[in-house]
């Protein structure tokens, strides 16, 4: 793949990074966790909190040592193989479908908000959506970084100014009040949804070649926006604890009571803009990743061709048909938001847990705390996630053999 010179600084991925974790979730993940762990969902979003830290140090780390489009990918192939490094790529594009779906249908509950539309009108606005992902990609990640660390600001100012608010309206609710009384079960079980959150690390190493300087600016601009995420994750999930709301998206009605009315005009147009924020990165990410693969050779190399902007425009239109197709079939067979996502979360799982293993081989020892944190991390995670992990595992496990009877026949074909 051909190699430019990036032109995203400290602060723009630190934004990129921020919006790619809020997305889709920042105004849903919280509602959803409350309605299975109740209280328990800020232990969930703590756990999480606290949990996510080591993984984006080592992926940071390991970002800034081998900037490369093929992110985990790229990381697993230095330290296993080849056989291993491909497996882990062609499962993240394979989760591309899921994944996507996923993110279009809570962007698309933001849409609702500010024009209902039911049946194959949304079916319509869906997949209108994706055709604007297309066209914002065309422009370049360049484009984006800068727009998403504007619409950060503007998110982190929206929830300071209700949890002021609130501040003010709700004295008798206390933190210690609300973290007591939680059952373990339900708060991993909220935990394992909730890891949709925290998806976008491994989105962020595909990126590291747009970097001006990935080896000093990669890991802080990820470690700023994952901890800036992680609390306002938990202020939004305190602001819903506390604050009576009735609506299917409770945000708009917690906005309405602490800051006077246009909540769905304002939560809608934020959700809006932060779902197709987060989506538009992983487009990128997975654009980049099939151009990679393309110019390996493990992929058609029709993938590889890039334009004047360093987007590679054929994986585009193949990520973009996929995620359309993808959104037909959910709408078709009536999928729900929840397997989604749980089926998305699974196979991050095995990524994420794959990366962490390479680490302990291209990765200094001074790291191996986080990395083992890490990877403690993703087993309780995996075992939370429970029977949904079986995605993960068929991919996996069809993806193997067929890779290595590839690699047999490459080899057969091109004697050294």
């Amino acid at each position: 793949m051909q190699q430019t010179t990036g032109t995203i600084g400290r602060w723009q991925g630190a934004g990129l990074m921020a919006t790619t974790l809020l997305g889709t979730g920042i105004f849903i993940l919280p509602q959803l966790t409350i309605n299975i762990a109740a209280n328990g969902a800020l232990w969930a979003w703590i756990l999480l909190t606290f949990a996510i830290i080591p993984v984006t140090l080592v992926f940071g780390q390991l970002s800034s040592k081998f900037p490369h489009a093929g992110g985990p990918a790229h990381f697993v192939e230095k330290a296993f193989g080849s056989l291993l490094g491909r497996s882990v790529g062609l499962s993240f594009l394979l989760l591309i479908p899921f994944g996507s779906a996923a993110a279009i249908l809570i962007t698309f509950q933001f849409v609702y908000v500010l024009f209902p539309a039911q049946g194959l009108t949304s079916l319509a606005i869906q997949l209108g959506l994706i055709l604007l992902l297309y066209w914002i990609n065309i422009k370049g990640v360049q484009v984006s970084a800068k727009l998403q660390f504007v619409l950060t600001l503007i998110i982190l100012g929206i929830v300071v100014a209700m949890l002021g608010a609130a501040g003010v309206n709700t004295p008798k609710y206390t933190l210690s009040n609300l973290l007591s009384h939680s059952d373990y079960e339900v708060v991993m079980s909220a935990a394992g949804l909730a890891f949709w959150g925290f998806l976008g690390v491994e989105a962020m190493s595909h990126l590291a070649t747009d970097f001006k300087d990935p080896k000093r600016d990669m890991l802080p601009a990820m470690m700023i926006g994952t901890v800036l995420v992680g609390a306002i994750y938990l202020a939004c999930t305190y602001l819903l604890l506390v604050i009576p709301n009735t609506s299917s998206l409770g945000f708009v009605d917690i906005f309405d009571q602490l800051l006077g009315g246009y909540g769905a005009q304002v939560i809608g147009v934020l959700g809006v803009a932060s779902g197709m924020a987060a989506i538009n990165v992983y487009v990128a990410g997975a654009s980049k990743l099939l151009c990679s693969f393309s110019g390996d050779k493990v992929l058609p190399q029709y993938f590889k061709k890039i334009n004047s902007q360093n987007v590679p425009i054929r994986s585009l239109q193949a990520i973009s048909l996929s995620m359309a197709l993808a959104i037909i079939i959910t709408f078709a067979f009536d999928q729900q938001l929840e397997q989604l996502i749980a089926w998305t979360n699974g196979v991050f799982v095995l990524i994420y847990s794959a990366t962490m293993l390479s680490a302990f081989k291209l990765l200094s020892k001074r790291y191996q705390p986080a990395i083992l944190l890490s990877c403690i991390f993703f087993i309780a995670i995996g075992i939370s996630i429970g029977a949904n992990m079986l995605y993960a595992g068929i991919i996996i496990t069809l993806l193997l053999p067929m890779l290595y009877w590839q690699k047999k026949w490459l080899l057969r074909s091109n004697p050294a």
